[in-house]
């Protein structure tokens, strides 16, 4: 049972007022504030044109991405923090109301992360997704509870406060995706129901103050409604205008590269993809021939790609360009190596030691640009997200040395692929190039499983490049976000020619998806398959036998390593 006895009151860490207490929230901040010996802060008032931003307080779940990704679709800036965050660092971003993330932990639990007292002082409206909802409900006087039912997967929700403007536009009954053990038994005085369920009587609740509490995820494409919730909220709730346009943001980084570099120099990391040729246009708006990019071949590209990356930047990025073939280098590095994460880790720094040796060349220099974006930053679970539990190391995220000597530019470090996109049409860059699939940073290092060799190398090449023209042929490319071949270290049996062959097993991974946060497998033409597989079998020596992979994004992540 949760915790009710006035001792609650003598802790700080709580935060908690005692359910039998019949006050308010007001209340609660005076208690907040004599606890914490903090003055209460005051959200300003934007000034005409100023950025306005939706936090995210992140409580450890793992679709706090998309928390963040529903409030960009509404066109309003939003940044997910850790939910300790101090308001020092809240406030120079001008919040117009927090949404608080769910998470795996029990709020009644010692210990359990709670919202610091600004999240109320602040006087926003503030939106709780399950664990979120849980927090605000415990710590401002209601009851919570483990469940005698949970609640998993898709169910029903019937809106009894139809007046509600986070419901306007809304049908009385809409499907919605629940994910929760826990549940709120007593409601916080004030507070009052919105909305319920078959199991979950207060599915939806909240005050005249602004604040709700959602038992659902509104955040996940399963809930069809989420979209219109979350500009409810962000729109008519918290007031916000929705002016967060590429043009915007362009702007904003050249005008924040401009000032971070001054008068240094900075080298870009080019990899042909969509991700670090944006990056490296805005850096060259901002600080021009102050910027080289280098452009290196790590051996891990697929077939012609180092060419035709260079023949895409000359064309189109009219800046200086070095190419550095370090393929030997690179193979040597990891020769022997099998772990997909000690692979990510060396690939990284190497990068960082060849950039450093081409940087010595340039003479001095003091920034390395990167094409980063928020979900390499989520998934390798660094600071801005420290509840959350690591899935891999991305390469230029958790990859990087310690020792490294540059400071890093990231431009699109809260940006997602889709927003990517939208700023690198904006900047005029073309389409074959917008619309490249994601590449990873080690590229076929990855995609072969166990060891790496130049045979096998060779052999996954030929796979892709059948892979990848009989996709195009489809007319399939732009529909999906990614579609690879795995060379993987399982050999099979097989017949060929009436001889006994024992050859590799080769997967095809095609999925879609609108931000890599979530993914699922492409439904692909069966004919369409036989094709690949049949040329695959046939034209790739050492290939006899192949396989697609039909796993969605969780429980799989997309690449295999």
């Amino acid at each position: 049972m949760p915790r009710r006895k006035s001792e609650a009151r003598q802790t700080p860490d709580s935060y908690r007022i005692a359910a039998s207490d019949d006050i308010e929230v007001s209340t609660y901040l005076e208690l907040a504030k004599e606890l914490h010996g903090e003055q209460p802060v005051v959200a300003p008032e934007p000034l005409p044109g100023e950025r306005e931003t939706i936090v995210v307080l992140d409580f450890g779940s793992q679709y706090s991405m998309l928390i963040a990704r529903r409030v960009r679709e509404c066109r309003v800036y939003c940044e997910l923090v850790p939910h300790d965050t101090p308001w020092e660092k809240i406030a120079p971003l001008n919040p117009r109301g927090f949404i608080l993330s769910g998470g795996p932990a029990s709020v009644y639990d010692p210990g359990a992360p709670l919202p610091l007292p600004y999240i109320y002082e602040s006087r926003l409206p503030v939106m709780g997704i399950c664990y979120g909802m849980l927090a605000v409900a415990y710590q401002l006087g209601g009851q919570v509870a483990r469940g005698e039912k949970h609640e998993y997967g898709h169910t029903m929700l019937h809106i009894s406060a139809g007046d509600s403007p986070l419901f306007a536009g809304l049908p009385s009954s809409l499907p919605v995706w629940m994910s929760h053990g826990d549940q709120v038994l007593d409601l916080p005085p004030g507070f009052q129901i919105l909305a319920y369920s078959e199991n979950s009587p207060f599915a939806v609740v909240g005050n005249d103050s602004g604040m709700y509490g959602l038992q659902f995820h509104p955040e996940v494409v399963h809930t069809p409604h989420g979209k219109t919730i979350f500009q409810n909220f962000v729109l008519n709730i918290c007031g916000c205008k929705g002016n967060w346009t590429p043009t915007n943001f362009i702007s904003e980084s050249v005008a924040k590269i401009e000032q971070q570099v001054g008068d240094g120099r900075v080298v870009c990391a080019l990899s042909g993809g969509v991700d670090s040729a944006v990056a490296a246009t805005l850096i060259d708006r901002a600080i021009g021939n102050k910027l080289t990019c280098i452009f290196i071949n790590n051996g891990f590209l697929r077939r012609d790609e180092p060419e035709r990356v260079l023949d895409t930047f000359k064309r189109n990025l009219r800046m200086d360009v070095v190419y550095i073939d370090a393929a030997d280098r690179f193979l040597e590095r990891l020769k022997g190596v099998t772990d997909p994460e000690q692979k990510r880790r060396l690939v990284g720094n190497e990068f960082i030691e060849i950039f450093e040796e081409e940087a010595a060349k340039l003479g001095k220099i003091d920034y390395l640009a990167q094409g980063t974006l928020y979900p390499d930053v989520i998934e390798s679970t660094c600071s801005e997200t420290n509840a959350a539990h690591k899935i891999k190391s991305h390469h230029n995220v958790g990859g990087l040395p310690t020792r490294m000597k540059f400071t890093l530019i990231e431009p699109l470090r809260y940006l997602f692929k889709d927003e990517v996109r939208e700023v690198g049409l904006t900047l005029g860059l073309p389409e074959d190039m917008i619309w490249r699939q994601p590449f990873p940073g080690p590229g076929l290092a990855i995609r072969v499983i166990g060891e790496l060799t130049r045979d096998r190398l060779e052999i996954l090449r030929a796979d892709d490049w059948i892979l990848m023209n009989e996709i195009k042929k489809a007319k399939l490319y732009r529909q999906l976000w990614q579609s690879f071949a795995i060379l993987t270290d399982v050999r099979s049996v097989g017949v060929m020619g009436d001889y006994r062959t024992y050859g590799y097993l080769m997967a095809v991974r095609a999925i879609t998806s609108e931000d890599a946060m979530t993914a699922d497998w492409a439904r692909l033409p069966h004919d369409l398959l036989a094709r690949i597989s049949d040329r695959i079998v046939n034209e790739v020596p050492g290939i006899n036998r192949v396989v697609y992979d039909i796993t969605s994004k969780p429980p799989a992540t997309i690449e295999w390593e």
